[in-house]
């Protein structure tokens, strides 16, 4: 099932049973505002070492979001009604977790 308005399968489900963590690399990670709950509904948005942009998606209902990129640099933006945040992963091979908190 797709996010709405996104083309991105929804972002709280599980990791698909096809996918080998030893040999793919998954971004993963929650939005949350300042008082630590999490954002749904937020775009965020997946951007490579040069600082293009790569891909997007709208967390779930648990403010979750997913990508499979390449290892290396990469910079994930979000953007909510509760403000935007910035973060910077150097992603390697396997799940790679982080959080975003969105502020104003």
């Amino acid at each position: 099932m797709a996010a709405d308005g996104c083309g991105a399968p929804a972002q709280d489900t599980a990791l698909p049973a096809s996918v080998d963590i030893e040999k793919e690399t998954v971004l993963t990670g929650t939005v949350v505002n300042e008082e630590g709950e999490s954002v749904q509904g937020a775009y965020v948005r997946l951007l490579d070492g040069s600082g293009e942009f790569t891909a997007e998606v709208v967390t779930g209902e648990n403010g979750q979001f997913r990508f499979f990129a390449a290892p290396g640099a990469w910079t994930l933006r979000a953007l909510s009604r509760f403000g935007d945040a910035t973060g910077e992963v150097e992603a390697s091979l396997g799940l790679n977790e982080t959080k975003l908190s969105v502020s104003r």
